[in-house]
This record gives structure tokens, C-alpha cells and sequence, in this order.
């Protein structure tokens, strides 16, 4: 899902705010509307992940960044240029809260974090997968 300028500004604004909970999840998210993914291999990487989610329990728990089905699905999605769209991704979020000290901080560290910015984006493709 495409977010317009002004949706992406409003939720940006909501993340300074500390009203979407950890921002960081929700940066990376942002930030990977640039990774471009193919639709039938996201969706088969999804299914992975959910199975190994499954095999481990509720379903409904919490779900953390260092989650075997999380880890499952970054390393399934990754290849070195999609990590380079998502840096660039960051580095555009970065640009956008300036004047959003909140949301800056947690831009700036995913920006200096990659890796963890790549898998948090997992954890969110996930979680997406899982409110459907």
C-alpha cells in the first residue's frame, strides 16, 4: 500500500505523537514502501512465516523483531538491492521529520542500523499479514 505525501506526513505526525506505539516498526514500514517486492513472492514468503509463527504458538502474541518467523521472512525477502531501496527509503524519512524530534530519533537510528531496519520491516510485513 502506496501512501500519499499528505497520508505520509499525517502519519509521521502520529508517530511523533507516540500514538502508533513503537515507532520504529512503523518507521521501517514507511520506509519500505520503496522496496519494491514482488507480489506472488511476497505473498509465498508471508505463508512461510506464518506457518513457522503457527508451529510456535498463539498466534495473536506479540510479535518481536528477533522472532524465528520475523528473522524467516527478512532472510526469505532479502537481497542486497532491496536492502539498498530500503536505506534509501530511511534516509527519505530521515529527510521528512526534521521538525519531528520524535520521529527523527527513531529515523536515525534505524538509518545507522540497516539490518535492523531490514528485519523490522519483516515485522511489520508480518503483522500486516496477520490484521488481515
Amino acid at each position: 500500500m502506496m501512501l500519499a505525501m499528505s497520508q505520509l506526513d499525517d502519519v509521521l505526525a502520529q508517530v511523533d505523537a507516540g500514538a502508533l506505539g513503537d515507532p520504529l516498526p512503523v518507521l521501517a514500514y514507511l520506509a519500505g514502501q520503496s522496496v519494491s517486492i514482488d507480489a506472488e513472492e511476497l505473498n509465498a514468503a508471508r505463508r512461510r512465516a506464518l506457518l513457522l509463527l503457527a508451529a510456535g504458538g498463539d498466534l495473536r502474541r506479540e510479535l518481536g523483531v528477533d522472532d524465528l518467523s520475523v528473522k524467516s521472512l527478512a532472510a526469505d525477502l532479502y537481497t542486497e538491492g532491496r536492502r539498498e531501496q530500503l536505506a534509501r527509503g530511511v534516509d527519505g524519512i530521515v529527510a521528512r521529520v526534521r521538525d519531528l524530534p520524535a520521529a527523527r530519533e527513531g529515523a536515525l537510528f534505524l538509518a545507522a542500523d540497516i539490518p535492523l531496519a531490514w528485519r523490522l520491516f519483516a515485522l511489520a510485513l508480518l503483522a500486516e499479514e496477520l490484521a488481515e
